[in-house]
């Protein structure tokens, strides 16, 4: 297996710092992405990575990630999406005006990709995003408003709307890259603190002890689409779970609501 330049988001805790273990254990070059200026300072000095700190809870440190990334990785084989965070039990909004969740799991990622889009097509990547099965009960828009604001439903939106992205991403661009999201399960890590949500019954409750895999087992599907050849070992677009496709919600495929997901994405952003 040729070794591959891999960027990973959210790679300081979890699925990303456990997934980055394992990549730079079969040889790729890791790029690393995280919050936590501690956290992801000891993850790439552990594996002799690349890294920089970003909080896509600022549009402006995602657009100086970008610059970064573009000056100090020539290639990118692999974008891994992995950055997010649990909705907080009250609604929240950034300073640049985007419901929180939004913007940190979506919103934030979706510029990422347009700002690296030049150097994924140049390098044929594969653009995995991280998403879960609570986009069942997510809302295909641009973000949760007041009035209908519920920490579940935020978290839910903003995967859905990351897997309608990966869709339209494919159609728009699938002859120079490849863009498939996955599910990792149910994790178990610190992930939902704080979220006083029914999600945290079952990331962060004593039901956990049941229900939950390790961060290692849950970057497994990452370590494989990763290193997965894109149409032999995969299908472009998939929906991921144990390395293998699974079903999603009938409007997930809806090729006109992903464009029109798009083009409202396009307007949150300024882009032209």
């Amino acid at each position: 297996m040729r070794s591959k330049i891999i960027v990973i988001t959210g790679a300081s805790d979890g699925i990303g710092a456990a997934g980055a273990r394992q990549l730079k254990e079969n040889g790729h070059q890791l790029f690393l992405v995280g919050r936590s200026p501690d956290k992801t300072t000891a993850i790439a000095k552990e594996l002799e990575a690349q890294y920089a700190v970003a909080d896509f809870s600022r549009l402006s440190e995602v657009y100086s990630l970008a610059e970064d990334i573009l000056i100090r990785c020539p290639a990118i084989d692999v974008l891994v999406n992995n950055a997010g965070l649990m909705a907080p039990k009250f609604r929240e909004v950034t300073e640049d005006g985007h419901e929180l969740t939004h913007q940190v799991n979506y919103l934030s990622a979706f510029l990422l990709d347009h700002l690296l889009l030049d150097r994924l097509r140049a390098s044929h990547a594969t653009v995995i995003a991280t998403s879960s099965m609570a986009h069942w009960i997510g809302r295909p828009t641009p973000g949760v408003s007041q009035r209908e604001y519920s920490n579940w439903t935020a978290y839910g939106t903003s995967k859905i709307n990351l897997m309608l992205h990966t869709q339209e991403l494919q159609r728009r661009h699938g002859t120079d890259l490849t863009a498939v999201s996955f599910h990792p399960g149910v994790v178990s890590t610190n992930f939902s603190a704080g979220s006083g949500s029914l999600i945290n019954l079952v990331y962060g409750s004593p039901a956990r002890i049941i229900l939950p895999v390790t961060p290692e087992k849950g970057a497994d599907t990452l370590v494989f689409l990763a290193e997965a050849t894109p149409g032999v070992d995969f299908t472009p677009a998939d929906y991921v779970i144990r390395r293998r496709p699974a079903r999603t919600r009938a409007c997930v495929r809806d090729p006109l609501l992903a464009h029109t997901l798009w083009q409202q994405s396009e307007q949150e952003l300024s882009l032209g």
